[in-house]
């Protein structure tokens, strides 16, 4: 009977992944579906302190635990609520929202520790055993293949989510690009954020 470790960390994970800030993050909602797909009685649990919040707190910074149970093995994940820098957020300054971003990433590394995109915490950018295509060399006097250039574009990202960020209208009917949104974003934030999260951090921002 194969090892079930072994069967989740043979899937490629790299088209499901996003790159901020130097470190790499596999989506908490394709890696619980695909855990299920293949073990459907697997569960998870967040764990709560003693007082039945969903975080632990020394007084000064606050983590979150999560466990990932598949066959009958659970695995816990202990995960500080930090910032978009990846920074300890003081106690005083947390929000329920970064508190469910780090509870979803928690239970996303719990994931790997089963198997899951493991290699990409690694630091490696295949599964084992999966090698990279192969170049095949060109007959000598051929003609060299260019491939067609490509329009270079800029993307934008959110800082706290990680969606794309879109043109929009402002409350008087002007067009913001999303060039504009972007840099008035981090003018005003200290940081580059999606309209859904200003609602969400600053209820009472109106534009951007």
């Amino acid at each position: 009977m194969e090892n079930y470790f072994n069967t989740l960390n043979a899937i490629n994970v790299n088209d499901k992944v996003e790159k901020k800030n130097g470190l790499t993050y596999l989506s908490w909602a394709w890696a619980w579906g695909e855990v299920k797909k293949i073990h459907p009685d697997a569960s998870y649990t967040i764990y709560e302190n003693a007082d039945g919040w969903n975080y632990h707190t020394d007084g000064r910074t606050a983590w979150v635990k999560t466990g990932v149970t598949v066959n009958g093995l659970e695995h816990i994940e202990y995960l500080p609520v930090m910032d978009a820098r990846n920074r300890s957020i003081p106690l005083e300054n947390i929000t329920s929202f970064d508190v469910n971003k780090a509870i979803q990433r928690s239970l996303t590394k719990a994931c790997a520790r089963h198997g899951l995109g493991l290699y990409i915490y690694a630091g490696e950018d295949l599964p084992e055993g999966e090698e990279p295509e192969k170049q095949v060399a060109t007959p000598p006097g051929a003609p060299k293949y260019e491939a067609p250039k490509e329009k270079k574009t800029t993307q934008f990202v959110c800082n706290q989510c990680g969606k794309r960020l879109v043109p929009y209208q402002d409350s008087n009917g002007k067009e913001i690009s999303i060039r504009q949104h972007a840099m008035g974003s981090e003018k005003k934030f200290g940081q580059i954020l999606c309209l859904d999260c200003i609602h969400e951090m600053y209820p009472d921002s109106i534009k951007v």
